[in-house]
């Protein structure tokens, strides 16, 4: 089973073919790599031609952008009232992965349908698409990421959707809670403070570095992570879920590894499928990550 987010106006992944992906952002069309394209068409589109820039990868490792026209250094696009700043990074990604909006629509129905005030923790939140999306469905969110770039960044994209910032109340401001730190140690002093959640979202990279240079490894810290977050959920939790783009991690995987931690204490159902999005030049969906979302 794969998800697929068909819900957009701004983004289109127009063409997929040899390790490339062809989209459009707004009204500006970037070629982007992409291992999981291992097919490989007849690029007769003239958009191939036409795109802005393409990243090109670097034998030695990382890449860069070769852009073809003037574009801006950044600019907006929108999902549905949700507004986000995107902006070619130089390591490939532009600050938003368009596939999540599949999830964004899963937590506006939860918390919509909750009949009560829900309180979220995101962690790896990154640049505030799953934040954005729990703050506009009344939600209130303690947003966590271990770099301040990326948590100026969620902040800027909440100004911009009209959620935060100084053009809101001050009960509108105090929904959410911006915190730099690394989010195993952010738990544990959680755990200590008795402070629960009725909800929580991880999204972890396969690798990274904590505030202090801590390396972090999925397959050797997910286990520890996912007991530490059954300790800070609420008495009455309504969900947990996490999204994968680890290579080799099935969806059956992560569905077993939640019943074995998030599990272990209590009663759940787990749903765990691919995310993805549909290619306009053709009937397939691009697989574009894993999702497990658990119920209670």
């Amino acid at each position: 089973m794969i998800r697929i987010a068909d819900g957009w106006a701004d983004y289109e992944l127009l063409d997929a073919s040899g390790g490339e992906r062809l989209e459009r952002w707004g009204e500006f069309t970037l070629i982007r790599p992409d291992p999981q394209i291992m097919w490989t068409v007849n690029r007769r589109s003239q958009e191939w031609t036409d795109a802005c820039a393409k990243y090109v990868r670097s034998d030695k490792g990382g890449g860069e952008w070769d852009f073809t026209r003037k574009i801006p250094e950044s600019w907006c696009v929108q999902y549905k009232n949700l507004t986000f700043k995107v902006k070619p990074t130089g390591f490939k990604h532009t600050g938003l992965f368009p596939e999540q909006a599949v999830n964004w629509e899963f937590y506006d129905e939860a918390i919509r349908g909750a009949g009560r005030q829900v309180k979220v923790l995101n962690l790896f939140a990154y640049t505030g698409g799953a934040t954005l999306a729990c703050l506009n469905a009344g939600a209130s969110v303690c947003h966590l990421d271990a770099v301040k770039g990326m948590v100026e960044w969620a902040k800027e994209n909440a100004v911009l959707s009209g959620l935060w910032g100084s053009g809101v109340t001050d009960a509108q401001n105090r929904q959410c809670r911006w915190i730099i730190d690394d989010a195993a140690k952010f738990l544990a002093r959680e755990i200590k403070r008795g402070n629960r959640y009725d909800a929580i979202i991880l999204d972890p990279p396969s690798y990274g570095r904590g505030t202090n240079g801590e390396t972090w490894k999925l397959e050797d810290c997910i286990n520890a992570l996912l007991l530490m977050c059954g300790e800070v959920l609420s008495d009455n939790p309504l969900f947990l879920l996490m999204n994968s783009y680890t290579t080799g991690l099935s969806p059956s995987a992560v569905k077993y590894l939640m019943q074995m931690t998030i599990g272990r204490d209590r009663k759940i159902f787990v749903e765990a499928s691919e995310i993805g999005l549909p290619v306009t030049s053709s009937a397939l969906a691009l697989p574009c990550g894993n999702t497990a979302i658990v119920r209670f």
